[in-house]
């Protein structure tokens, strides 16, 4: 198995988001790092002769395998989708929002009404079946994806990504968010899906 390493934090502090926000939530993302590498190295010692889809430990491993990797994974897309000057999207990202929500802007009221809704992440991502893109709204790191999605832009909406700053005020957590969009990081993520 493989043995991650964390990816540095691309920025002290943003516009809106305290150094020790973002030192605190970056902490936990290590956790997910710490986690999952556990995870993988009790997976090459479980047994699996007593496998069960009821109870195992091996079935509970690979259930929160998902949970850790994901929350590894979403914590890097979410990090490198901020450090940006926010706005309105430029760029190829600019045209596809248009054409699949009619403009920007109501892609970014539905986008911020999945905010809102979301228990865990709020997600804009490109759907291969549909070749369209969609919010997508997911209450922990290991449910609500939807299979042959490609994220391009996600926010983190649990408590601890906007706590100190913003204590129950979600609506200028995400504020701040939009604030800071790179959308230069969107479109390299785009440009892959596009080749």
């Amino acid at each position: 198995m493989s043995h991650l390493m964390p990816m540095p934090l691309p920025y002290v502090s943003l516009p809106g988001l305290s150094a020790h926000q973002l030192a605190e939530h970056y902490k936990l993302y290590v956790g997910y790092i710490n986690k999952t590498n556990e995870i993988w190295s009790l997976l090459t010692e479980v047994s699996r002769v007593d496998a069960n889809a009821t109870y195992s430990p091996y079935r509970e491993l690979k259930l929160e395998e998902t949970f850790a990797f994901n929350g590894v994974k979403l914590h890097e897309f979410y990090f490198t989708n901020l450090g940006g000057p926010g706005g309105p999207p430029s760029g190829p990202i600019a045209t596809v929002i248009d054409n699949n929500f009619g403009s920007w802007q109501r892609w970014a009221e539905d986008f911020r009404a999945l905010a809102l809704s979301a228990r865990g992440w709020a997600a804009l991502a490109y759907d291969r079946r549909t070749n369209r893109l969609h919010n997508f709204l997911f209450d922990a790191h290991n449910i609500g994806s939807s299979v042959q999605t490609h994220i391009l832009l996600i926010i983190d909406v649990y408590e601890h990504a906007y706590f100190i700053d913003y204590g129950t005020n979600r609506r200028g957590y995400i504020d701040a968010f939009f604030s800071n969009i790179n959308w230069d990081e969107v479109n390299r993520r785009l440009s892959f899906l596009l080749h």
